[in-house]
C-alpha cells in the first residue's frame, strides 16, 4: 500500500482523506459523500456520524471497521478488498447498497435501513438483522444460515433460492418468506 499512515488519530469533521492506511483512527462528522476511497486501508477504525454515500471503495480494505449513525448510500462494498473484510453498522442507512457475493458471517446490522439492498450471492451465515429495515432487500443464492431476523421487518426472501436453515425468524415477519406465493394471512 502506498500513501500515508495514520495510526489512532482522530479525523473531525473532514471532506477530504489523505490516501493511505488508517488503523485504530475515529472518523467523526465526515462528509466524504461521493470520494474516491479506493485502495485505502481501514484497519479497527470507526466512522461515526459520517456521510460517505456514493464514495469509490475499489479495492478498499475494511477490517473490523465500525459504522455507526453514518450515512453509507448506494456503497459497493463488494468492490472492496475481501481480504479479512469485516463490517459492523449501527443506526446507519445503507439503501442501495450492495455485498454482492461477500463473505459476511457473524456481521451484525443493528437499527438499520437497508431497503433495496443487494445481499446476491453473499454469505451471511450467523448474521444479525437487530431492529432492520430490510424492505426490497434482493437476497438470491444468500447463505443466511443461523442468520437473525426475529427484529426485522419488511423483508421477502425466497427460502428455495436461499440456504436459511437454522435462521431465526419471528412472527408476523416470517410471513415475508411467503410473499412470492402472493396468498393472504389473516
Amino acid at each position: 500500500m502506498s500513501g500515508a499512515f495514520f495510526d489512532s488519530k482522530t479525523f473531525d469533521n473532514q471532506t477530504r482523506l489523505e490516501t493511505g492506511e488508517y488503523e485504530n483512527c475515529t472518523f467523526s462528522n465526515c462528509v466524504l459523500a461521493e470520494a474516491d476511497l479506493s485502495n485505502f486501508m481501514f484497519v479497527d477504525c470507526e466512522f461515526e456520524q459520517c456521510n460517505l454515500s456514493m464514495a469509490m471503495l475499489k479495492k478498499t480494505s475494511l477490517q473490523g471497521v465500525r459504522f455507526r449513525q453514518s450515512k453509507l448510500l448506494g456503497l459497493h462494498f463488494h468492490a472492496c478488498n475481501p481480504f479479512l473484510f469485516a463490517v459492523h453498522f449501527e443506526e446507519c442507512q445503507l439503501n442501495y447498497a450492495s455485498f454482492y457475493q461477500l463473505k459476511l458471517k457473524g456481521t451484525t446490522f443493528k437499527e438499520c435501513v437497508l431497503q433495496e439492498v443487494d445481499f446476491t450471492e453473499a454469505d451471511l451465515a450467523g448474521a444479525v438483522f437487530d431492529h432492520c429495515d430490510l424492505g426490497l432487500a434482493v437476497f438470491e443464492n444468500t447463505n443466511l444460515e443461523k442468520a437473525d431476523f426475529r427484529t426485522a421487518h419488511s423483508y421477502s426472501l425466497d427460502p428455495e433460492l436461499n440456504r436459511v436453515a437454522g435462521a431465526k425468524f419471528s412472527v408476523p415477519a416470517v410471513v415475508g418468506l411467503l410473499h412470492k406465493y402472493k396468498i393472504e394471512i389473516g
